[in-house]
């Protein structure tokens, strides 16, 4: 088990990342970081760069045995902290605003342990991912030919509203899939004195934004779900004397399963260009932040479920599975995997908030969990 010391430095080095986040994709001192520490540790094998800064690390038993995974996150969120914390963002507009600072430090505490005392078979990978936040690290991960194939892979992560102590388990879905679409519409402009010169996508977005909105049904989990959110509409140019010839409708798009996901993408297209031909418009797409739907497997999610009642955390499947999306779920084509969610406090501000900062005495928890997983699969 963790030691004072080990606690205490873990939680120095959460504030230490927590000073200095990077966004998806440059997360290069944070990787470096992480690597350095794991050859510290003693890791058997050490990989950099997977999937762009992504880090695998290795601690191997001596006979043969399953292969087992531990994921972090090593990106952090493009948003301006709020003031009051010691530890506060040194990095104008970026924070760890989701607690992957201290995912980090919850799977490094793990190799801390496995140093200490090496897997009696089989192989523990401690894989720290980059570019979680915007949906493309796993998928650059998995494309990577240095990454090794596994048996399970489990994840945790943090909850705040619901008290510590507490966990969010089930098997099947966890996460919804979920992508932005964004649609340009192309025609021509005119004098605002004379609109019927243009081509205008005014009377297309007017009969676009409620007819994407009217696909939105159902209740996460069900197989129906479906959820449009428009996250920003733009339109012209701000000018009184200039009809408009051109307007972007960005939308999320958010449903339980993958192959629900598919067919929504064809429906709101099907809307936009519609829309856009009527009026005499060019359209085009472009999609960005796609999600797999996150789905734990039954095998996985009982293991994981075993160790969480081991490391006294109390477990329910209320809420679930949650319409916020997690990249973890892609990694699920490789083996079989379950996440966790760990309750991070009541009364702690939501994820992706101002104010949010990871409960440093979540890590030890964190760390209990993963090494109960670990020992029951790799002795």
């Amino acid at each position: 088990m963790l030691t004072n010391a080990d606690i205490a430095e873990l939680t120095d080095l959460r504030r230490d990342l927590h000073r200095y986040p990077e966004l998806s994709g440059s997360e290069h001192r944070t990787a470096a970081r992480v690597a350095g520490l794991l050859r510290d540790l003693g890791a058997d094998e050490l990989w950099t760069g997977i999937g762009g800064t992504g880090v695998l690390a290795a601690f191997r038993g001596a006979e043969p045995g399953p292969s087992v995974m531990f994921r972090a996150e090593l990106d952090a969120l493009p948003i301006t902290e709020a003031d009051g914390l010691p530890h506060r963002s040194t990095v104008p507009g970026v924070a760890h605003l989701c607690g992957h600072d201290g995912h980090i430090c919850g799977v490094l505490g793990l190799g801390r342990l496995l140093s200490r005392q090496r897997p009696q078979r089989g192989v523990v990978w401690l894989l720290f991912q980059p570019a979680e936040e915007d949906g493309s690290g796993a998928a650059a991960m998995l494309a990577d030919a240095q990454l090794p194939a596994f048996d399970y892979g489990f994840a945790i992560h943090n909850y705040p509203g619901l008290a510590q102590g507490q966990a969010r388990l089930q098997a099947g879905v966890m996460n919804c899939a979920s992508v932005g679409m964004r649609a340009r519409l192309t025609g021509a402009t005119a004098h605002a004195s004379e609109p019927e010169k243009a081509r205008t996508p005014t009377l297309a977005l007017a009969a676009i934004l409620p007819a994407l909105l009217a696909l939105s049904r159902g209740s996460p989990g069900e197989a129906a779900y479906r959820l449009v959110t428009i996250t920003h509409l733009s339109m012209g140019v701000p000018a009184f004397g200039i009809t408009p010839g051109e307007a972007e409708i960005w939308a999320t798009l958010r449903t339980s399963t993958d192959e629900g996901m598919a067919d929504l993408r064809q429906q709101a297209m099907g809307i936009v260009r519609d829309a856009a031909v009527d009026r005499g418009l060019a359209v085009d797409f472009d999609w960005q932040d796609d999600f797999a739907a996150s789905v734990n497997d039954p095998q996985a999610t009982a293991l994981m479920g075993e160790a969480a009642r081991a490391a006294g955390f109390q477990l329910s499947d209320a809420d679930l599975p949650l319409r916020a999306s997690e990249d973890f779920g892609r990694f699920g084509s490789r083996g079989r995997c379950a996440m966790i969610f760990l309750g991070a406090g009541a009364d702690r501000p939501p994820l992706h908030a101002q104010d949010y900062d990871f409960p440093d005495d979540l890590i030890a928890p964190s760390v209990t969990l993963f090494h109960a997983l670990a020992r029951r699969l790799t002795g």
